[in-house]
């Protein structure tokens, strides 16, 4: 598998790979995938791409769940890519408030560089950043990664406000954004 930048894709997790919520995803029972977010990734990875997952987990330092709880819904993730035939290279999180000064929290590019570092990458430049907030996409944009908008989770509302998208490009889901890159970005 090719390790050049613009062959790594760097999702947001709630709200790209499984449904929101604004009262947080604090179980396993709570985390429910996107079906068709799960088989993206996996046709992503089949078609040569590198994939992570850079995810805000405030919900840790709220004191909503902990992080062999958070740790037990990345295992799932992994399955359930595992079997679609995919595999994600390395998840990242943020287990911190809002208020904490830490600089992994998302719109700050903390857990991108965290990315970098783990997979030996010299720069993240050309990779993809995907995402349903502002927030995602700053965090890529700040080591130049091009921006994915998705509809999904809180797509819609980030898309009508419609600041900040000047670099970005929209998709109803994941799905549809491999689609267009599979068929855009052939492996040659």
């Amino acid at each position: 598998m090719s390790l050049l930048p613009e062959r790594l894709i760097i999702l947001d997790r709630d709200g790209v790979i499984n449904q929101d919520s604004d009262a947080y995803i604090k179980s396993l029972a709570e985390w429910i995938p996107y079906p068709s977010a799960i088989d993206a990734m996996a046709r992503l990875y089949k078609a040569g791409y590198t994939l992570a997952v850079a995810t805000n987990q405030s919900g840790i330092a709220r004191g909503y769940y902990d992080e062999k709880t958070l740790g037990t819904m990345h295992k799932r993730l992994q399955k359930l890519v595992s079997n679609a035939g995919g595999e994600i290279a390395h998840i990242a999180y943020c287990p911190h408030g809002p208020d904490d000064i830490c600089h992994c929290r998302k719109p700050l590019p903390g857990l991108l560089e965290d990315i970098q570092k783990k997979l030996g990458r010299k720069t993240l430049e050309g990779s993809w950043m995907v995402g349903d907030s502002l927030r995602d996409l700053q965090a890529g944009e700040a080591v130049g990664c091009h921006s994915i908008l998705v509809r999904t989770g809180k797509g819609q509302k980030t898309e009508a406000k419609g600041i900040g998208l000047e670099k970005a490009q929209v998709f109803d889901d994941l799905s549809a954004f491999a689609d267009w890159l599979i068929n855009e970005n052939p492996v040659s």
